[in-house]
């Protein structure tokens, strides 16, 4: 078993796509990283997420707006051996992002993130009221670089 990089960006794409969740590392206001879990929708090499309008994440990423941001699917424990321990792994596929997180404030713009959002989860259509909009927080994550790998891929050959 090894480990492969995966370099095609519709697997990329279809790895983000399979997720339930994503996991969003930031850095608290100690300097030590906080992973939170969050629903998320993906379009153009954007991620979308929303949150409440205030709280320890937002002032977190009010002082360090620099986030990784995490997808994982496929998870199976595989083993090379029964009775060998360290012959055991996790095979999985995973997508690992960095960029930097920009707070969306116009209206329109946050109804469309929320939309990207839950097309992600649902095929209905949704409407927003004003006040539901003010009160979210729509953090929009460019990509500016990411990584995808393949775990406990078997050897060819």
């Amino acid at each position: 078993m090894k480990t492969i990089n995966i370099e095609d960006q519709q697997r990329v794409e279809e790895i983000i796509s399979r997720c339930d969740v994503c996991f969003v590392g930031i850095t608290d206001l100690e300097g030590n990283p906080y992973v939170i879990p969050m629903n998320f929708g993906y379009r153009d090499g954007v991620i979308y997420l929303h949150s409440g309008p205030t709280g320890s994440s937002i002032d977190m990423l009010m002082r360090n707006n620099r986030v990784c941001v995490t997808f994982s699917i496929d998870h199976e424990l595989v083993f090379q051996h029964p009775k060998v321990a360290c012959s055991y792994r996790m095979k999985s596929k995973s997508v690992i992002c960095r960029g930097r997180v920009n707070f969306i404030d116009d209206m329109d713009d946050k109804r469309e993130a929320l939309n990207i959002i839950m097309q992600h989860y649902s095929s209905r259509e949704f409407t927003y009221s004003d006040p539901a909009v003010r009160n979210v927080k729509i953090w929009e994550i460019p990509i500016d670089h990411a990584t995808a790998k393949a775990f406990a891929a078997p050897h060819q050959g």
